[in-house]
């Protein structure tokens, strides 16, 4: 946990910290709607190993951050939270990895502080949904009731089955308990009703607006957001290139997440040689 001053209350802040610090850009990890940071517990200690400075984050209203005082958990509050986040720990330009409705935070993010993000990777992006629809309109009452059925067991397992290509059932289970954790929280249910009645993310006028250089990762056979979108972003993107995971689902970096990581490393990498050879060409004409 780390303090976060946001609004009139500091909240502590659920995270994990990195083992590995770095003069390079570092990695920051976002997670899927309604989900938490131990999302990234396989493709975490990968990027470490490669050498990366690696933090991952929980996005405000989700996770396990402490909620007591039940801030507000709409998406100004969310991105004000994360910046004063990323202001206070990060303090440079970072590499920020959204999966799922996450790539939602990450563009949102991106676009409203150019100057926090030096590159993205959206991992089978959420990002063309009209918020939380006509679930933002429900009686409170009924959306209570909402949310309850939300985490009950039954639906998160049939969730994860969705979620995933070939997967054992034991791991869907397990996938499904993790998953769950943060919604025994006092306060998530608060929280979620919070997100839902404030309308959620509208971001697809802004996917023109994003200037830096993106990395698009799709599951092929994902059976939650159509790969048709994963095209439609991919040319809606100014800047990107897109990279499919074959026989893998919505969360790659769970399913996949050597795969996932290779992609990841080789974008960097890559991003990092062009930029070495640029600094390179113009020394030679200077001198």
């Amino acid at each position: 946990m780390l303090v976060v001053s946001f609004a009139e209350n500091a909240i502590m802040s659920s995270c994990v910290k990195p083992l590995v610090k770095s003069n390079e850009p570092p990695i920051v990890l976002l997670h899927g709607f309604d989900s938490s940071c131990l999302e990234w517990r396989y493709g975490y200690p990968l990027l470490e190993e490669a050498g990366f400075e690696t933090w991952a984050v929980d996005i405000l209203g989700w996770g396990f951050s402490d909620l007591e005082n039940l801030p507000p958990c709409d998406v100004v509050s969310k991105r004000n939270h994360f910046y004063q986040f990323w202001k206070s720990y990060i303090r440079r330009p970072m590499i920020l990895i959204g999966p799922s409705l996450g790539s939602a935070v990450a563009i949102d993010f991106a676009v409203n502080y150019p100057e926090a993000v030096e590159k993205l990777i959206l991992i089978d992006a959420s990002v063309y949904a009209e918020g939380t629809g006509n679930l933002a309109t429900l009686p409170r009452s009924v959306a209570y009731a909402g949310v309850y059925l939300l985490k009950s067991l039954p639906l998160r397992l049939y969730a994860n089955y969705l979620t995933f290509t070939n997967m054992s059932l034991g791991t869907i289970l397990d996938g499904t308990n993790v998953g769950r954790l943060h919604c025994l929280l006092p306060w998530w249910d608060d929280a979620t009703v919070d997100f839902m009645t404030s309308g959620g993310y509208k971001i697809a006028p802004l996917i023109r607006k994003v200037k830096q250089k993106t990395l698009i990762i799709w599951g092929a056979n994902d059976r939650i957001v159509s790969n048709k979108l994963a095209v439609q972003l991919h040319c809606e993107l100014p800047n990107a290139i897109l990279r499919q995971i074959p026989d893998c689902g919505h969360i790659p970096h769970l399913e996949r997440p050597d795969s996932t990581v290779k992609l990841i490393v080789e974008f960097i990498k890559t991003e990092k040689k062009k930029l070495s050879r640029c600094v390179s060409q113009v020394s030679q004409v200077s001198s």
